[in-house]
């Protein structure tokens, strides 16, 4: 009885050694890996160049839109600019034909710039007031203005009925000391003769003019032709 009491008395001792050395071991460990970590120092980061700052852009007008529009007193706060266009130009009246004549040379244009203004022959190139004379095709005249081009039949151009008679150019002033030369007005032409010059040996006949045809007069004689725009009246030279 005594022996076994003293062999577990042994045994109770050794347990109590071991998990004693046990405790020791561990607590040598956790004093050696509190020191290691509280002897190393913390580590930093390598300090790095800081990257250079974007320059500046310049200012445009675009960049204050935003301010334009948010500011009640600018007066440009309304981003749509509304454009106002141009209104086209008036077109000037159509000038006025009283005859077209045409030997092989090209037509020649009994001519005025308005309903019973001066009246006078035009070649196709030259102007007529604002207009210039294009083209005579077929019974079409080309008128251009401003860029544009007109069309117009000859029958459009003729007077209308009831317009007052055209003017006829007046006389070039005498020069000083040379005989007085009457002018007369284009009635008391009228049934004297031929017109003013008109092309080379062709004179035109006179508004108002009643002789008939084949009336011969200062070495010219009345020719009344028919066109499909009407009857076409002129002074030919009597050969």
């Amino acid at each position: 009885m005594s022996r076994r009491l003293a062999l577990l008395n042994l045994l109770l001792l050794a347990l109590a050694a071991g998990a004693a050395w046990q405790l020791r071991v561990r607590w040598a460990q956790g004093n050696a890996q509190e020191g290691k970590l509280l002897g190393t120092p913390p580590g930093r980061a390598p300090a790095g160049i800081p990257a250079p700052a974007p320059p500046p852009q310049p200012a445009t007008a675009a960049s204050y839109s935003e301010v334009a529009q948010k500011v009640l007193l600018s007066r440009d706060r309304n981003p749509d600019v509304i454009l106002e266009a141009e209104p086209p130009k008036p077109v000037p009246p159509m000038p006025v034909l009283y005859g077209v004549l045409d030997l092989g040379g090209g037509p020649t244009l009994i001519l005025s710039e308005k309903e019973g203004g001066l009246n006078r022959s035009y070649r196709l190139g030259e102007k007529v007031g604002d207009f210039t004379l294009l083209a005579l095709e077929g019974d079409e005249l080309v008128l251009g203005w401003d860029g544009q081009e007109f069309r117009k039949r000859l029958a459009e151009l003729k007077p209308k009925p009831g317009a007052a008679a055209p003017q006829t150019a007046a006389a070039p002033a005498a020069p000083a000391g040379a005989p007085s030369v009457v002018v007369e007005t284009a009635a008391a032409v009228a049934d004297k003769g031929p017109g003013p010059q008109v092309a080379a040996n062709m004179r035109a006949c006179v508004a108002g003019d009643t002789s008939p045809a084949g009336t011969v007069k200062d070495g010219y004689r009345k020719v009344i032709s028919q066109t499909p725009f009407g009857s076409n009246c002129r002074w030919e030279p009597v050969k």
